[in-house]
């Protein structure tokens, strides 16, 4: 029988609560195929483009089968870029929200202090980049004795960015008696090399990645002279007049160029690459993806970790010279079922490169003629009309979540010998309130923070002003943002 709700599934009330909250109705078809595999604790080697909900497809049945009461992280998930890393831990967090599930981000460019700190607490789940997880787990600072579930997601970008030595000198370090998904857009040689060395018999899925494209995708190339390029684009976006896009150039210098250029004609722009400082990285994607400006200009530090389901349009500036980034760049949208369209730039010297990335997608891009003077003019003043409304701002998909939920503020922690179960064993003592009422609690030397779900806060709160948790009255008061 196929499954074709997530009730279907062997799925606890608190997981189904929260993805009802994140309005996950339908499973997408890789999430068909991994969920109940995964909850079957199999290794599983998935082929499957980025955009098919590949992350609720580990992040659930993770979600499920970690157990709350054990201290230690329970499962590694790598992933090659930050904002990856961020983004996953974000839908494991979210998805687990009702479970109690305590997800930590670990990656390059954050103060490791910090982040040994966050790993010294109850921690589940760990998410992050494999140099930084690799020098966590050298400097002892990441307990790996429990790791039962490793997860390996964009094996080939970690491939692409030289990190999949740091990769195999992970694996060695972990408990072999684990379960291993990897999902991949791509399985380049070196990637399957790994599966057979380090997984049990995994089941293969392939969720078909060309008719995702050709289906949802709307391709087009362009030829121009590279001095025509700018021009080109501009009457591209004055027709096309996208909603939501993401335009792609090979270096940082580039982006850089082309947003001044987009500035001076006043589109609602930003831009994204490696260059940049993490926090602002971090701001710049939170503003896209709630629709605070409407271009994003990026390198293809931006083809991973984007989870926004509303791109209508990508426009590769410059065309990418590996055959796999026109994947990835192209996945930014056609997402969760919706249509989307890619328009390539190419120098009449790339041809070649054009067609190694055909070869490689399965199938001829058409060519397209450039917009005519009297298309442009036609549509000029309705882009100029968007082009100058007030953005719409979109809610986070969490929000709805996290709605009701209170963080309270206590001033003890581990110092005064305070565990997780003495909160909940207490504020569940609270007429009223019940152990499901209780969220993600983080217990720090001196301090502790506690997540009161289903709107019952100011009640915990003001029990527990005169309220003692081991014998101790601890000042409480609402977390600050």
């Amino acid at each position: 029988m196929s499954k074709e709700r997530f009730q279907d599934y062997s799925l606890s009330k608190e997981i189904l609560k929260a993805l009802s909250g994140l309005n996950y109705e339908h499973p997408t078809e890789v999430q068909k195929e991994v969920i109940p595999i995964a909850l079957d604790k199999k290794d599983l080697v998935v082929k499957s483009q980025t955009g098919s909900g590949k992350t609720a497809s580990f992040g659930i049945p993770i979600c499920e089968m970690v157990e709350w009461e054990e201290n230690k992280p329970q499962c590694l998930i790598l992933t090659p870029t930050r904002e990856l890393a961020a983004q996953v831990k974000e839908d494991i967090t979210n998805i687990g929200r009702f479970k109690r599930i305590k997800a930590a981000a670990v990656y390059g460019k954050q103060p490791f202090l910090k982040q040994k700190l966050e790993l010294k607490q109850k921690t589940h789940v760990v998410v992050g980049t494999p140099g930084r997880v690799l020098d966590h787990i050298e400097k002892g600072t990441l307990a790996i004795d429990h790791i039962n579930y490793l997860i390996i997601d964009e094996a080939d970008e970690m491939l692409n960015m030289g990190f999949i030595d740091q990769v195999e000198a992970i694996i060695q370090k972990l408990p072999t008696d684990r379960v291993t998904f990897l999902f991949s857009a791509t399985l380049p040689e070196n990637v399957e090399n790994l599966c057979y060395k380090y997984m049990k018999y995994p089941i293969h899925v392939e969720i078909k990645a060309t008719e995702q494209a050709a289906n949802n995708i709307e391709h087009a190339v362009l030829e121009v002279r590279e001095e025509d390029k700018f021009s080109l684009l501009r009457d591209l976006t004055i027709v096309e007049n996208p909603d939501s896009c993401i335009i792609f150039c090979r270096t940082q210098e580039r982006v850089n160029h082309l947003v001044e250029q987009l500035n001076d004609f006043n589109y609602p722009c930003d831009k994204i690459h490696g260059g940049m400082v993490q926090e602002d990285r971090f701001e710049v994607m939170d503003d896209f993806k709630r629709g605070k400006f409407r271009y994003l200009v990026a390198t293809d530090v931006a083809a991973r970790g984007i989870d926004i389901d509303n791109i209508t349009h990508v426009f590769n500036y410059d065309l990418p010279l590996e055959k796999e980034s026109y994947v990835h760049r192209t996945g930014r949208t056609g997402r969760a079922g919706k249509k989307g369209k890619a328009f390539t730039l190419i120098t009449p010297d790339e041809e070649k490169f054009l067609a190694e990335i055909e070869e490689y997608i399965g199938f001829e891009i058409p060519k397209m003629a450039a917009p005519s003077k009297d298309e442009v003019a036609t549509f000029n003043a309705v882009f100029n009309e968007k082009i100058n409304a007030r953005p719409q701002v979109k809610k986070d998909k969490s929000e709805q979540l996290n709605r009701d939920i209170m963080k309270l503020y206590f001033n003890g922690g581990k110092k005064k010998k305070i565990r997780a179960v003495d909160f909940v064993g207490t504020i569940a003592k609270i007429e009223g309130v019940t152990a499901d009422d209780i969220g993600i609690i983080t217990i720090q030397e001196n301090v502790s923070y506690v997540e009161i779900l289903n709107g019952k806060g100011p009640l915990v709160l003001k029990v527990m002003k005169n309220t003692t948790i081991k014998g101790k009255l601890l000042k409480v008061h609402q977390a600050k943002k």
